[in-house]
């Protein structure tokens, strides 16, 4: 599997799992318990993966053309990763917060990853071979198994 197909598998899932969330209802806590762990995880994974293989090769294949969408790219993991999804966690799975933080954090995800599918990618289909994105798909499977052993 080659990178660009890796992470949009990893959009769906991860989009699937932050719908699924949405639909709970406050009673569903051992559900959005469940839920929450595995969105957690990979999205940890995901956004490893892209950090630390997809965009500096993106970036150094565009050089500065796509440093802007490179630290575009950065500030949503960022935001995603270090500030709605702590709070979410910090958050009663059984509390109507909940259902607002999460639905934040299903929102910023669908942007991101919509902007990636349609921009990013393209444009690495454009800077990067064939060849080079089966290597980075290669690389980034092996470290995303590594991310999500971590949390066993």
């Amino acid at each position: 599997m080659d990178a660009i197909q890796l992470l949009k598998a990893d959009h769906k899932l991860v989009k699937g799992l932050l719908a699924e969330l949405a639909d709970t209802t406050e009673r569903a806590t051992k559900k959005r318990a469940e839920l929450l762990h595995e969105i957690q995880v990979n999205l940890k994974a995901h956004t490893t993966i892209e950090e630390e293989i997809f965009y500096p090769a993106f970036k150094e294949a565009g050089k500065r053309a796509e440093a802007k969408m490179y630290f575009e790219a950065l500030e949503e993991h960022r935001a995603a990763e270090d500030l709605v999804l702590p709070d979410l966690l910090q958050t009663d799975v059984g509390s109507v917060e909940f259902s607002g933080r999460a639905k934040v954090l299903k929102e910023l995800i669908e942007h991101h990853a919509g902007e990636e599918e349609k921009e990013m990618f393209k444009d690495a289909k454009e800077l990067l071979s064939a060849e080079e994105l089966r290597d980075l798909g290669a690389q980034m499977e092996t470290r995303k198994a590594e991310v999500i052993a971590s949390f066993q």
